[in-house]
């Protein structure tokens, strides 16, 4: 008998204001952080970090909005965008890198193709 793959739906999920998770998350739909998260982040879609948000650890996502404060080593295999509001330290792997007036960056940026952070990604 045939087995019959059931189709993975993209979710958006949350950590909110005032929640602190230590550890690895891993997940296939859209991701906001308005809380603390201290640990690994591997998401197919788009991790969006609000001013209130802290992170910690390791990103890796398709597209990213950071607003918060980041300490992190980030892959971003499309597009990543520090908003007016981020106070981001550490190291970034981007397609292509977005920079608001306001916004404090600190570390190194590598700007990469697409396809060779996916393949880095995959490898892990």
């Amino acid at each position: 008998m045939a087995k019959v793959k059931e189709q993975e739906i993209p979710s958006i999920n949350l950590l909110g204001s005032g929640t602190t998770v230590k550890g690895d998350i891993k997940l296939i739909g859209d991701f906001r952080i308005d809380g603390t998260l201290v640990g690994t982040i591997d998401c197919k879609g788009k991790v969006v970090v609000g001013s209130s948000g802290v992170i910690e650890g390791e990103i890796i996502c398709q597209n990213a909005d950071f607003s918060g404060q980041i300490k992190a080593l980030v892959k971003v295999s499309e597009l990543l965008t520090l908003k007016e509001s981020a106070r981001f330290s550490g190291d970034i792997v981007t397609s292509k890198l977005a920079i608001e007036p306001g916004a404090k960056f600190s570390g190194s940026c590598q700007m990469e193709a697409n396809e060779h952070i996916q393949s880095e990604a995959k490898a892990k």
